[in-house]
């Protein structure tokens, strides 16, 4: 059965829970199948090294992962307008795949939390596509049709899923939120059943 990884890094729980519902979204077309990773933190001192399988929670995603994913989604929580420096740094380790085209023709989408409506979802959702198109990758972003885009007082955008998880991040994933990301996750599936026939 073809898997989709869904990769993210998350700080407070806000991507890894939108990572659930695009998850849910890839496993609602029928013969996809969702592949959870995440990526260790990035530590300011350099002196020990984070455990090679992380406590709880998702597996780290392996050059493997890539290489045989249908397709990629991708999060993380918006730093400054841009996506967090764990994923960043993960990224930034991909030129073996680059150079081999591993990802290359393969679908992919975003997906980001930020504590206000202000803070940068869209630029970091736009901030993510970046090295996936070097890879070769082809985007596939949230339509209009999806009739939550044009009402949502939330999260959402047509670059990708989204949440506003509030300063304190006390503010549940909406109803709007939740469906937004669920579709994400089912047109990406969609897409890759496609380009896989």
């Amino acid at each position: 059965m073809p898997e989709i990884l869904v990769l993210y890094y998350s700080h407070s729980g806000s991507v890894r829970e939108l990572a659930r519902h695009i998850a849910r979204g890839i496993e609602s077309e029928p013969g996809m199948s969702a592949r959870i990773r995440t990526v260790p933190k990035v530590a300011v001192v350099t002196q020990t090294a984070a455990p090679p399988v992380p406590p709880d929670g998702a597996p780290y995603a392996t050059a493997a992962d890539m290489a045989e994913c249908a397709g990629l989604a991708l999060g993380s929580p918006t730093r400054f307008g841009n996506m967090a420096a764990p994923m960043k740094y993960f990224l930034d380790g991909t030129a073996g795949e680059w150079m081999r085209g591993t990802l290359s023709g393969k679908p992919a989408c975003v997906f980001t939390s930020s504590s206000t409506q202000h803070g940068g979802n869209e630029s970091t959702l736009l901030s993510m596509m970046l090295p996936l198109l070097h890879h070769g990758m082809i985007i596939v972003g949230v339509p209009f049709t999806e009739t939550h885009l044009n009402t949502t007082r939330e999260g959402g955008t047509p670059y990708g899923a989204s949440h506003v998880a509030g300063v304190s991040n006390d503010l549940q994933i909406s109803e709007a939120e939740k469906a937004l990301t669920f579709a994400l996750g089912k047109r990406l599936a969609q897409t890759a059943s496609k380009l896989a026939s």
